[in-house]
């Protein structure tokens, strides 16, 4: 036999052998599945989107493992059906209690709003621009209230505090969910809905009335409160930072301060009709 002939045929048992392989393998999975003890659960049948009313449409019925249902999985499409998905929720995953709003919630914002909670909007372009538009639905921020003042009130001729933390965005604009390529553009940004308290929204009305708002973007992991300074115009005109360890001459690791020279300075003297000088010495 040729060569090419043995390669052929060596392809070929080496493609039988891996179909073999691949047919006992998948025999096997459905044999398991098969005394696995299941249980119909609700998984959605198409993407749905943060703030959506989910229709029968959206759903399907599906076996799922007994051990490995999560809990608050619902079973029955009408416990699902009309009412707003509080987060996107992904073709084939099971529908969770916690993962939509009430039923008499309604649609849209409103349905995203925990009891006792406030959706307050901020009306500023800076508001988003400010974070170059990387500001999305889902992130978390903290509100900054900067404040004009004159030079005699302590501050210089204006602040800038941090109001609050930590603070969960419900919408950027009329989005309530995030862009495909998790980015707004800047120059088309509007407005921006958070979720807040009674309280918090009463502040926010304050400031946005008495000044301006800005936002500064967290880690999404980063939920514990800071406790930063108020910045002044006061405290900022002549702000240095402090030079680095071992800039300073004298110190450990850094060069030695050379010692000055001293400076002479000539003094003229008059006695009558003589005229004279006289050299002391003097630091510089």
């Amino acid at each position: 036999m040729s060569i090419r002939a043995v390669f052929v045929v060596g392809l070929a048992i080496v493609c039988g052998l891996s179909a073999a392989v691949g047919m006992n393998r998948l025999r096997r999975k459905e044999r398991v599945l098969e005394q696995m003890e299941t249980t119909p659960v609700v998984v959605a049948a198409a993407a749905v989107a943060r703030g959506t009313m989910i229709s029968l449409g959206d759903l399907t019925i599906r076996d799922w493992p007994t051990e490995m249902i999560p809990e608050g999985v619902l079973t029955d499409v009408d416990e699902a059906v009309d009412r707003a998905a509080i987060v996107p929720i992904a073709v084939g995953e099971p529908l969770l209690e916690t993962k939509l709003a009430d039923r008499d919630a309604g649609r849209g914002l409103a349905a995203l709003i925990p009891k006792g909670m406030r959706a307050y909007t901020i009306q500023a372009t800076r508001v988003a621009s400010n974070v170059a538009g990387f500001i999305l639905p889902g992130n978390r921020v903290d509100v900054l209230l900067t404040l004009r003042g004159t030079r005699d009130d302590g501050t210089g001729g204006g602040s800038t505090t941090t109001l609050l933390q930590a603070v969960e965005i419900l919408a950027v604009d009329q989005n309530l969910d995030a862009p495909a390529d998790n980015k707004s553009n800047p120059n088309e940004l509007r407005s921006v809905t958070l979720l807040v308290t009674p309280d918090q929204a009463a502040v926010l009305d304050l400031g946005q009335s008495v000044g301006t708002l800005t936002l500064s973007l967290r880690n999404p992991q980063d939920s514990e409160d800071a406790a930063p300074r108020p910045a002044t115009l006061a405290d900022i005109r002549f702000h240095q930072e402090l030079p680095s360890p071992g800039s300073v001459p004298g110190e450990e690791g850094s060069p030695a301060a050379e010692p000055s020279k001293p400076t002479t300075f000539g003094i003229v003297t008059l006695r009558g009709a003589h005229r004279g000088q006289v050299n002391v010495a003097g630091s510089p």
